[in-house]
């Protein structure tokens, strides 16, 4: 929620003391059923209590630190109060800050560790990628604080090869409570870019949650459930959702300083690390991305491979036959994380479109693809995959790839324009399969 967004956020759930006790003492004796019947009732009641979500302004908050600002936590804290977030998304947004933390440091000292951290860990992951040490320990650091909260339902990573789930506890159940299992998904890249984290180049998390749906209703596609046992069937059910029905989306970025942006539906945050005192403070308010930029970001190295619409768009870019009239100039990392950051700041476009050899693209749909749309459409801008927008897409797979578009409004209507005005059939045609959510 950002701070100036203005708006009211929908009526939300929070844990209240008063009906937690006996919520947790009737699921001894009636089940974990009754326990989530008892929650629904009990949020119902606080809905008709009046309680509703209001807009969280900075000048509303009292007694914050003049030495520290507005921390995270006091931010969740906020939400919370005012009925944006209920405790078990706060307690998820909270552990994807620790988590974040953890990783900050083991990419600062990976150099000094190089033997620990970097290099190859000598396997593939189920991309077929290479994966880098720092990969397989982010990707548990990541899981494991995810999973100390309980609140989660389902994990979906880039490292894993199916979704799992994450109520799992190996230090025992401490209560019924404690164990029930979640009503979240979260999806997440751990470590964005780590083919450059042995440069010492910026990397990054991504990260998005879904509500979990009702598995009764879940319908999946036969040809993902062969070989799947029920419990990673109930799991890829619930992380199987387009874009638009994620509740929120962030991405840490590993660099000059360790930043987290992050979004709720109501615009976009950003809070940068203090290292003095182990807190993300509040840095930007409120992030809205300029309407036209002057940056272009791609990998220019595939423009011969690229379909014949993004090649005629970059090429008037890079001429300064556009709308603008002027050349673009050209800045690529090469780690997503820091080219959309980038973007979101100063405006431009950032893509990663098919090619001869990638005709879905290269970035993965539910963890990176979807959440950085998300942000980007938050903070006022627009993401397409050429001819639809990606948060439309329904996935088919936890690994599904597509093409990316994403930055300004107006450079993004730009480049759609290139693609509305094409004659070739094969393009709109893998458009409307991914939109009918059908397996390349």
């Amino acid at each position: 929620a950002a701070l100036s967004s203005g708006k009211t956020a929908a009526p939300a759930a929070a844990s209240q003391p008063s009906v937690a006790a006996p919520a947790a003492a009737a699921a001894g004796v009636l089940g974990a059923a009754s326990l989530a019947a008892s929650r629904r009732a009990s949020r119902a009641g606080q809905k008709r209590d009046g309680r509703t979500a209001r807009k969280v302004v900075i000048e509303d908050m009292e007694d914050v630190c003049e030495q520290t600002g507005v921390t995270l936590t006091r931010y969740l804290f906020e939400l919370s109060n005012r009925g944006v977030v209920d405790g078990d998304l706060n307690s998820i947004m909270t552990s994807i800050c620790e988590a974040s933390k953890v990783i900050s440091k083991l990419v600062n000292t990976a150099p000094l560790k190089q033997a620990e951290l970097l290099g190859l860990q000598g396997e593939i992951n189920v991309q077929g990628e290479d994966q880098k040490k720092l990969d397989v320990i982010t990707n548990e650091v990541f899981k494991n604080a995810l999973r100390y909260t309980g609140k989660l339902g389902t994990l979906a990573s880039e490292e894993e090869d199916e979704p799992v789930e994450g109520g799992e506890q190996k230090y025992g159940v401490l209560s019924e409570t404690f164990a029930e299992t979640g009503k979240y998904v979260c999806v997440f890249d751990p470590l964005d870019g780590s083919s450059n984290v042995d440069a010492g180049i910026p990397v990054g998390t991504i990260f998005g949650v879904f509500e979990e749906p009702n598995t009764d209703e879940c319908e999946l596609p036969s040809d993902l459930t062969g070989g799947l046992t029920s419990e990673q069937q109930r799991c890829l059910a619930g992380t199987l959702q387009p874009g638009k029905a994620l509740v929120a989306a962030g991405y840490v970025l590993y660099s000059a300083s360790t930043e987290l942006v992050l979004t709720l539906g109501k615009g976009v945050v950003g809070f940068t690390l203090d290292f003095s005192i182990g807190e993300f403070v509040m840095t930007r308010p409120s992030i809205k991305i300029p309407a036209r930029g002057k940056i272009y970001s791609c990998n220019q190295a595939n423009v011969n491979d690229w379909d014949e619409p993004m090649r005629e768009y970059i090429t008037a870019l890079r001429s300064g036959t556009g709308e603008t009239g002027k050349p673009y100039s050209l800045r690529y990392i090469g780690s997503m994380v820091g080219d959309i950051h980038r973007t979101l700041l100063y405006g431009g476009i950032f893509t990663y479109p098919a090619d001869t050899k990638n005709q879905d693209g290269k970035l993965r749909l539910l963890y990176e693809g979807a959440p950085m749309s998300m942000i980007v459409e938050q903070a006022g801008g627009k993401a397409i995959t050429g001819h639809s927008r990606v948060l439309d897409i329904p996935p088919v797979s936890v690994h599904q790839r597509v093409p990316v578009i994403l930055g300004s409004s107006d450079d993004v209507d730009e480049c759609k324009k290139y693609y509305d005005a094409s004659t070739d059939p094969t393009l709109k045609e893998r458009c409307e399969r991914r939109m009918k959510g059908v397996a390349a």
